[in-house]
């Protein structure tokens, strides 16, 4: 019997339509032009915690019980682990907060399916860059399958974007 593929599967937009997009949302999200976008989206400012590089990156925001999120797999996300300042550009406002990596594969499954099940099937893997094997919500199970595998978390948004030591 062949095996069949994952349920859950990152799915992002060919790369050359990313070097035009970040760039264009970056530039359109702070303005009144970005209509909806500026509730979908936002733009996370931050230094890397080894490089001393400067990021800025526009990523999908997703917001649970008023709680702001970003998903991710990419490589950045390590930059708050342990907690770290950012400064996030969301409904057209910047505002100085601390995000802090969740990488606890239970946790960042449930917020997964959580955000998922809010957009429903179509929209879920449009705004959390993911494709569906099947036309139906993936389990909580499947989520974490996925989260295991791709190796994605979550990062918390709050108040205190200025590290105390």
């Amino acid at each position: 019997m062949a095996e069949q593929s994952a349920a859950v599967i990152p799915s992002h937009p060919p790369e050359a339509i990313m070097r035009v997009m970040n760039p264009l949302l970056r530039k359109l999200l702070p303005t009144p032009l970005a209509g909806g976008a500026r509730r979908q989206f936002m733009v996370l400012s931050f230094t890397g915690r080894k490089s001393g590089r400067q990021f800025t990156i526009p990523v999908s925001a997703h917001l649970l019980d008023g709680q702001l999120y970003a998903l991710a797999g990419a490589p950045w996300k390590v930059n708050f682990r342990g907690g770290g300042p950012a400064q996030v550009l969301y409904d057209g406002k910047t505002t100085a907060l601390r995000g802090e990596l969740i990488e606890d594969g239970a946790v960042v499954a449930e917020l997964f399916q959580r955000c998922a099940m809010g957009y429903g099937v179509k929209k879920a893997q449009r705004m959390m860059g993911l494709k569906f094997r099947d036309p139906r919500m993936p389990t909580l199970e499947e989520f974490r399958e996925a989260v295991d595998e791709n190796k994605l978390v979550a990062i918390k948004f709050t108040a205190g974007g200025v590290s105390r030591i």
